[in-house]
């Protein structure tokens, strides 16, 4: 169920071998996306559960379960900008029914990100998921 601009990351994990090569294409991959706008950066958009600084904004078009979800992110550390990378990546253009169907610990498994961030990070990866999930159920019950 993941996106093609998804599974083209995992194809690049795939490529390249070194986790230094992998860490670095994660953040270049938050360091192409368009930073959130500073008016955005509010508590209420505030992902809480990261090290980092985390603002998660949602986007969604349309209302009900066929809603289509995006959302926009910031953070003040590169790899968890990149981080937010991926999960555009993962989540951006689903219908909010499907974004509540992904199952994004197995996904990024795919790319064996488990193994390789910190306590802390994952954490993170995860408290970022659990917003997601939320904005989803908020849309599609909408």
């Amino acid at each position: 169920m993941a996106s093609e601009a998804f599974e083209d990351i995992v194809d690049t994990f795939e490529f390249l071998e070194d986790w230094e090569d992998r860490y670095r294409h994660v953040i270049d991959l938050g360091k192409a996306m368009d930073p959130l706008e500073e008016a955005f950066r509010v508590p209420a958009t505030k992902v809480d559960g990261c090290a980092s600084q985390v603002w998660l904004l949602p986007e969604i078009e349309g209302t009900g379960p066929n809603a289509t979800f995006r959302f926009r992110g910031e953070s003040d550390a590169m790899i968890v900008r990149g981080l937010i990378a991926v999960l555009v990546a993962l989540y951006s253009e689903q219908s909010v029914s499907d974004v509540l169907k992904i199952d994004a610990p197995a996904e990024l498994a795919r790319l064996g990100l488990n193994d390789h961030l910190s306590a802390q990070r994952s954490n993170g990866l995860r408290a970022m998921i659990e917003r997601i999930n939320l904005l989803a159920s908020q849309a599609a019950a909408a």
